[in-house]
């Protein structure tokens, strides 16, 4: 309503013709009135009047438009926030539609009636004062003079109250927003200042050490395997120039194929003022991590509750974050050595074995090679053969180790063929063809070693044992399977990610109904790995990585950075750190515990050495497959055009 209507109120209106209050809204309570109805039918979204009322199935109703955009942006009801899976789940509500119908037909009637009696008024008012003027005296005048300046006082010092009172009210809520802020403000400090002493506690109790004894100790959790090679190998990796008190033997030109000759120019050592750098550059991020694992913990009296537990936590996530700071090439391989037929090279698949002491390498070439790591490594070469071959008879999308038997590898095609290899001597040992179309995933459980899962494009995860030649039985998805893991703490549970941008988690004891279905992702779920028994990360086309937990259907965290929206980029992780590939031709490490990527590194633009270089903005190819060198800081990625980088992080 326009307020310049509520000015009829006075003196101009008695001089008319004293209109009755018969109507039930009348000309000096029009706006208040007509507020006080349709406040009973404002979206409580935009705050006005509710245009195609829709109705939730918790009972509440909002414009169309503004239902559908909230549901889209967060799958739940904007009053209550009541989940809503999709707008097939709100109805019209015609009852609502038909008294706004009638309320915006009144608010017509009303809004024409008070200005056809203004105007007839005002018109009244204007017709005496000029024709009839002669029954009228001085003081007459003078009188109506008065009146009219009297409406116009009360008038201006209505407009002065209302903007004084709309002033306080603001200034008394920012106030009380700012009290409250100091609050918070005031405790934060207080827990900062009680973590800063128990550090500095911390901190002398702690003996000094030698910076020059650091720089040499490996980085990561690395193990000597049983052929004697990782130590020697990690140690001449951490500490350039050093191995075993002797002088290391291989120069920085000798990494392997196609790698820069500066990337062993610049070790980086991990000091204090390193991490320090590092710390500042990602600051406000750790900001927030730091409060949301402190804060729920410290009561209003200033004293800890479960005193030093989310100190240390967050103490341990601020030593992962700033751990490494870069990755640098050991070793670089070509999958396929064909020059020409390069769009056959792409990389689906890296795994190693259980010992960590061979890599299994396949793709589209129809191949899987084993590559002997410590061979790979120590080679001054440009090319590396592979131990053992293997040829299938359709592109390969995955292989994955058994974890008890060494010589064992399972494999998943394009024909739908689950096959089960020996690695060392390339002999087919079970063959499994009951997928209907593609099979995209295989994953070999734990616990019982001689039981295989994939996962397809015919909906289905089927299970395997390697005592039948049937599969155990079957479980059916709503949408194409894209990947499938076993829990690697338990027998019976297992998660896929599927075309229906959801992660599915399973209890195989009951394949009727899901334990946990995680829903998060916008388009399909093209991975999902297990970072420890509890918690998992699934990558999508979304240019997303989520990580779960199974106690909890909410995302935990998403992780962003790279680019993901139409290919298989790859996903692994050591149990703190997740890597990923990236349709940019890079390979990016993210920290479990915080948002943004660590860092990343971008593959060489050429595969071969007399190749031209390709400009950046022709560049097709991406980083097609990951993985993780159990127990170390060791990665190996793949990508489109069949390069693979044995990349250590520093």
């Amino acid at each position: 309503m326009a307020s310049n209507e509520t000015h009829l109120d006075g003196p101009s209106t008695r001089l008319g013709r004293g209109v009755k209050r018969a109507h039930p809204i009348v000309l000096n309570g029009l706006e208040d009135t007509a507020e006080e109805i349709n406040s009973d039918y404002l979206c409580p979204v935009c705050l006005d009047l509710i245009s195609e009322a829709h109705v939730t199935k918790c009972g509440h109703t909002f414009c169309h438009a503004c239902l559908v955009c909230s549901i889209e942006t967060d799958k739940r009801c904007p009053k209550c926030n009541f989940a809503i899976e999709s707008v097939e789940n709100i109805f019209p509500n015609h009852t609502v539609n038909q008294q706004i119908l009638k309320q915006r037909r009144a608010v017509d009637l009303q809004t024409a009636f008070a200005k056809r009696h203004k105007s007839a008024a005002l018109s009244e008012l204007r017709n005496y004062l000029s024709f009839d003027s002669s029954c009228l005296s001085v003081s007459d005048i003078s009188d109506l003079i008065s009146i009219l300046q009297e409406k116009r006082d009360q008038m201006e010092n209505a407009s002065k109250r209302n903007k004084y009172e709309l002033m306080k009210d603001f200034l008394s809520e920012l106030r009380k927003h700012k009290e409250e802020q100091l609050d918070t403000i005031s405790r934060e400090l207080k827990l900062i200042t009680h973590d800063l002493s128990s550090v500095q506690t911390n901190l002398e109790s702690v003996s000094p050490y030698s910076d020059s004894l650091v720089s040499c100790v490996p980085q990561g959790n690395s193990v000597p395997n049983s052929s004697g090679v990782l130590l020697n190998e990690i140690l001449d990796a951490d500490c350039p120039g050093t191995s075993n008190g002797s002088q290391d033997s291989r120069s920085p030109t000798e990494e392997g194929f196609n790698v820069p000759l500066f990337s062993q120019a610049n070790p980086q050592t991990s000091t204090v003022d390193a991490k320090r750098k590092r710390m500042h550059l990602h600051f406000k991020e750790l900001v927030e991590r730091y409060f949301s694992m402190r804060v729920p913990g410290f009561s209003d009296s200033g004293v800890e509750e479960g005193e030093g537990s989310g100190l240390e936590q967050f103490g341990e996530c601020i030593s992962k974050f700033t751990q490494y700071s870069s990755m640098r090439p050991l070793a670089t391989i070509n999958y396929n050595c064909d020059m020409f037929h390069q769009s056959s090279n792409i990389a689906s698949s890296i795994e190693f074995d259980k010992d960590s002491e061979f890599f299994a390498v396949a793709g589209l070439t129809r191949k899987i090679r084993i590559f002997d790591y410590g061979t790979v490594i120590r080679d001054t070469v440009d090319l590396h053969y592979p131990c053992s071959e293997m040829v299938c008879p359709s592109k390969i999308s995955c292989v994955s180790w058994n974890n008890y038997m060494k010589h064992m590898l399972a494999s998943s095609d394009y024909n739908g063929t689950v096959t089960v290899w020996d690695a060392f001597t390339a002999q087919r040992l079970h063959v499994f063809q009951e997928h209907e179309k593609r099979c995209w995933s295989v994953d070999f459980n734990r616990m019982d070693t001689k039981l295989v899962a994939s996962g397809s494009d015919d909906h289905k995860v089927k299970l395997w044992s390697l005592d039948s030649e049937r599969s155990l039985t079957c479980l059916e998805a709503k949408a194409n399977v894209c990947c499938v893991q076993f829990n690697p703490a338990s027998r019976y549970h297992l998660a896929f990610g599927s075309a229906d941008h959801c992660v599915h988690y399973y209890d195989l004891r009951n394949l009727k109904e899901a334990v946990r279905v995680f829903k998060g992702h916008r388009k399909a779920v093209s991975y999902v790995k297990f970072i420890s028994s509890e918690d998992i990360v699934s990558a999508s086309t979304d240019s997303q990585l989520k990580i779960w937990n199974v106690n909890s259907a909410h995302c935990v965290r998403s992780l962003q950075g790279h680019t993901n929206e139409k290919n298989f980029v790859g996903l692994a992780t050591d149990g703190e750190y997740v890597a990923c590939g990236s349709e940019n031709n890079s390979l990016y490490v993210y920290y479990k515990g915080l948002s943004k990527k660590l860092f990343s590194l971008k593959f060489d633009q050429r595969k071969w050495v007399l190749d031209p270089e390709q400009k950046e903005e022709e560049s097709t190819e991406f980083v097609s497959a990951v993985c993780w060198r159990k127990g170390s800081n060791i990665i190996a990625a793949g990508n489109s055009k069949g390069i693979i980088k044995i990349l250590q992080m520093v």
